[in-house]
């Protein structure tokens, strides 16, 4: 997956995007070499990227639940656009 754009033009990393800057967040905090600054920094990015990946999990999690349904009470809707 790739970043999207959003309607401001801002870039919105992928969710593999996000775990891959985690990890080197994560890195670049255990080594230790950092001031107080640059890992509160670091830091807060991280939690950007957290909650990013949660609300990206969430919306995934959503939309399989409403694919599958449950087996007594489908969900049913109509398709988006006309087809025709």
């Amino acid at each position: 997956m790739t970043d999207t754009i959003s309607q401001d033009g801002t870039a919105t990393p992928s969710l593999e995007g996000r775990l891959k800057r985690l990890e080197e967040i994560v890195r670049s905090l255990e080594a230790a070499d950092l001031d107080m600054e640059e890992a509160l920094t670091l830091f807060e990015e991280g939690v950007e990227h957290v909650r990013g990946a949660e609300a990206t999990l969430r919306v995934a999690e959503l939309k399989v639940e409403e694919l599958l349904g449950s087996e007594e009470e489908p969900i049913i809707r109509p398709l988006e656009g006309d087809l025709e």
